[in-house]
C-alpha cells in the first residue's frame, strides 16, 4: 500500500488521505462513493502486432462483466484487428502513430464517463479492473496501478526494472509527487479529467506526460497495487529499454518547463554558473601560475556566470507566476463547485 492508497478508519465510514501535493484530507465515504457500473466503463487498449494475445485480454474483460472495449491499432501487420474484431471489441484504426496519438484519438469516440486502460500485451490482469476503478468511485479522477507491487520474477528484465526506478525517482525530484510507477500502463481515469490534459505526446512517453500533467492541473491521483505478470514467449515488445528510456527522461525534463520551472531553469542556470566558474578559475590560475592572460576566455566564463544568474532570476520569477496560476485556477474550481452545489440544491 502507498501513501496515496486511502487509510480506512475502524467503522469503515470516514478516511483520510495524502494528495500528490503532501495535503491530509479527510472524507466521508457515504459523501465521496459513488457506484460505478461497468456499462459506464470504456475498456481502452491501444495496440501494434499483438495477435498473440489481445483475444485472451478482451475475454478477460467479459467474464468480469465488462463489455465496453475498444481496440485502437497502430497499423498492425498480423490478425490483430481481426482478432480483436471476433472477440466482440470495436476495433478503430488510429490515423496517426504511436501509442499518445492513438489515446488521445481514441478518447475521442468513447461517450462514457469512465476509461480503463491497458496494454494488449498480456502482462496486466483483468481481474484488476475493478480495484482500478474503485478509487474513481471515491471521487478520484486518475488511478495509476503499481507494477511494483506483485511483479513476476520474469516480467522485467534487471536493466528495465532498474531505469524504471531511476525514471520514477527523477519524476519525484523534478515533479515533486510520489506515483510509485509513472511509466504503468494500467490507468483508470474520468474522460472529464483526461480532457484537461493539455497532451501532445505521442509516442511511449504518454504515460510520463500524463503522470506530469495530473501534478500540473491538480488532477486527484491516487496508487494502486496491482499484478504484473510476464510477457507472452510469442508477443514480441515494442519497446528500445535505452532508446525509449532516454526519451523519457529527455520529457521529464522538458515538461519541467511549465511545471516546475524553477528546477528547469534553475539547472540551468546553476549549470551556467558552474561551467562560468570553472573557466574563470583556469583563467585566473594561468595568470597568477605564468602571468599568461586569456581574455576570450574570461569573458565567455564572465557571460556564462552572468546568463546562469538570469536563468535563475527567470526561473524563480516563473515558479512564481505558476503558483499564483494554480492559487488561482483552485479558487476558480471551488467557487464553480460551490455555485453547482447551490444551484442543485436550489432544484430540489
Amino acid at each position: 500500500m502507498t501513501d496515496e492508497w486511502l487509510a480506512m478508519e475502524n467503522d469503515g465510514t470516514r478516511a483520510e488521505t495524502t494528495t500528490h501535493s503532501g495535503e491530509v484530507v479527510a472524507m466521508t465515504a457515504s459523501e465521496r462513493t459513488r457506484e460505478i457500473s461497468a456499462d459506464e466503463v470504456c475498456i481502452l487498449i491501444p495496440t501494434l502486432n499483438e495477435a498473440a494475445t489481445i483475444g485472451d485480454v478482451i475475454d478477460g474483460f467479459h467474464e468480469h462483466g465488462y463489455t465496453n472495449v475498444v481496440v485502437i491499432d497502430g497499423g498492425s501487420d498480423d490478425e490483430t484487428r481481426e482478432i480483436a474484431s471476433e472477440h466482440g471489441a470495436q476495433v478503430l484504426t488510429q490515423s496517426g502513430d504511436g501509442k499518445g496519438q492513438a489515446v488521445r484519438e481514441a478518447v475521442e469516440y468513447i461517450t462514457v464517463p469512465y476509461v480503463l486502460m491497458l496494454d494488449g500485451d498480456g502482462t496486466y490482469d483483468p481481474a484488476d479492473a475493478d480495484r482500478m476503478l474503485e478509487p474513481l468511485s471515491r471521487g478520484y479522477d486518475h488511478v495509476i496501478g503499481n507494477r511494483f507491487a506483485d511483479m513476476d520474477d520474469d516480467a522485467m528484465r534487471a536493466l528495465n526494472g532498474f531505469g524504471n526506478r531511476m525514471i520514477n525517482r527523477a519524476f519525484r525530484v523534478i515533479h515533486g509527487a510520489d506515483y510509485e510507477d509513472i511509466l504503468s500502463g494500467y490507468r483508470a481515469f474520468t474522460v472529464d479529467s483526461f480532457e484537461r490534459l493539455s497532451l501532445d505526446s505521442d509516442g511511449f512517453t504518454i504515460e510520463t506526460e500524463l503522470a506530469v500533467e495530473c501534478v500540473k492541473h491538480g488532477v486527484e491521483t491516487t496508487v494502486v497495487p496491482i499484478s504484473y505478470s510476464a510477457r507472452p514467449d510469442e508477443s514480441e515488445t515494442n519497446l528500445h529499454p535505452l532508446k525509449d528510456g532516454g526519451t523519457i527522461v529527455l520529457a521529464l525534463y522538458s515538461l519541467a518547463k511549465t511545471n516546475n520551472p524553477l528546477f528547469y531553469f534553475g539547472s540551468l542556470g546553476v549549470t551556467g554558473i558552474l561551467a562560468g566558474g570553472f573557466v574563470a578559475t583556469y583563467v585566473l590560475w594561468e595568470w597568477i601560475q605564468y602571468q599568461q592572460g586569456h581574455e576570450i576566455l574570461a569573458v565567455v566564463s564572465a557571460a556564462a556566470v552572468l546568463l546562469g544568474v538570469q536563468l535563475l532570476m527567470f526561473g524563480v520569477l516563473s515558479d512564481l507566476l505558476v503558483t499564483l496560476h494554480r492559487e488561482q485556477r483552485r479558487r476558480l474550481e471551488r467557487i464553480t463547485r460551490e455555485t453547482g452545489e447551490r444551484d442543485r440544491n436550489d432544484d430540489t
